[in-house]
């Protein structure tokens, strides 16, 4: 048996020094999209002032001019615009996060390089603290959770590469990514050590990089789903008119003790702007359900392999562990949404809130489990 080595701490202290540079820089990051949503913002209001203020010239300069001609002024009947229903595939895609804006724009691309700048500090400190020990960085939760983070970056940046039309995810991911390293630090942070003789295993490589990069991918899809519910909130009031000075008009309308009602028309005030420029409620759908369906696999195999690494550690395959045991109402769940994608009555809305709870299953196996419950995987500390 290989004699585990100690604990190299300058490089342990290089890896702690890292990870606060990767949050310092996440945090300028942060800030710029937030400026890139705001700029955005201002200019969607512009252009829908812009435009009106356009079509009442026009429409004015007309009726004057076949007034001067000698003629009865009439003003043309308005175009009907027909919207598809709510989540329809041919529902256009919005302008995104900066909103045709070009400082907008500006900001966006300010805060994309930000995010490349701090994935390397926070993979470098990844990289350093496996040094330290010269072992898998995903020992204990700490180190779960910053390896988790880098993967969940790195997604994200892999379908920047791939051209695919996700920058909006990026407030949402610097947000999530700034959360998980700060409870890492503050709450789970745990010296750099060797582990148990239990855990000195190849299949610590296999099983947990497979358990990191699914959930980091899910996570994904997770976001997905979730935007891709308000959104298609937002289209289906876009379909009845209640957006705008529709929405203004309906909350005016309604009655005071209808408090829920009304709570909902002003919040639709304020997140209106930013839902109509996300991508259309179909191709979020479509992004969850895709990302779901690729790693759903790769999550079985992450059960599987662990069911053999629990034969050569502990002689059975299977104990019901309490890992064990959320991991599969984790497949379960998620087995479900897969099914309930491709029944019909259980598309879109229902087939979304099953796969929240799903990864919801994934978050509390990771943190419940590990904290609040007491098994076989609780050796590796917090």
């Amino acid at each position: 048996m290989p004699i585990a080595a100690a604990a190299n701490e300058n490089m342990a202290n290089i890896s702690n020094v890292l990870i606060y540079s990767a949050m310092a820089v996440y945090t300028l990051a942060f800030l710029a999209h937030i400026a890139e949503w705001v700029f955005g913002s201002r200019s969607a209001v512009g252009r829908t002032a812009a435009a009106i203020t356009t079509e009442a010239k026009t429409t004015g300069g007309t009726a004057a001019a076949s007034a001067k001609a000698g003629g009865t002024a009439v003003l043309e009947r308005p175009k009907v615009v027909t919207r598809n229903v709510a989540g329809s595939r041919d529902v256009p895609d919005g302008p995104g996060a900066a909103g045709g804006s070009e400082k907008g724009d500006v900001y966006g691309r300010i805060a994309i390089s930000l995010t490349v700048l701090s994935f390397l500090l926070h993979a470098s400190s990844v990289v350093t603290r496996a040094l330290s020990v010269e072992r898998a960085p995903w020992g204990n939760m700490y180190e779960f959770s910053t390896t988790f983070g880098v993967t969940v970056v790195a997604v994200y940046l892999g379908l920047l590469v791939a051209k695919k039309n996700v920058r909006w995810l990026g407030l949402p991911l610097v947000t999530t990514i700034l959360l998980d390293l700060g409870l890492a630090v503050s709450v789970l942070y745990t010296e750099s050590d060797q582990l148990v003789p239990a855990l000195h295993s190849y299949w610590l490589w296999i099983h947990v990089s497979c358990a990191i990069i699914s959930g980091a991918a899910l996570w994904v899809g997770a976001c997905s789903t979730l935007l891709y519910l308000f959104r298609d909130g937002y289209e289906a009031r876009l379909v009845e008119g209640r957006t705008g000075a529709g929405l203004r008009r309906y909350l005016n309308e309604l009655p005071q003790d209808r408090k829920y009602a009304r709570l909902k028309a002003k919040t639709a005030l304020y997140t209106d702007n930013p839902m109509a420029r996300l991508p259309s409620a179909a191709t979020l759908d479509k992004l969850a359900y895709r990302i779901n369906a690729t790693v759903f696999p790769l999550w079985t195999f992450t059960i599987v392999a662990g069911a053999i690494w629990a034969e050569a550690a502990w002689g059975r395959y299977w104990g019901w562990d309490p890992k064990e045991v959320w991991s599969f109402i984790t497949w379960v769940a998620y087995a479900c949404y897969l099914h309930a994608r491709a029944t019909a009555g259980w598309k879109g809305r229902k087939a979304a809130y099953i796969a929240l709870a799903a990864f919801g299953c994934y978050i509390f196996n990771y943190y419940g489990v590990n904290i609040f419950v007491t098994g076989k995987h609780s050796y590796a500390g917090v």
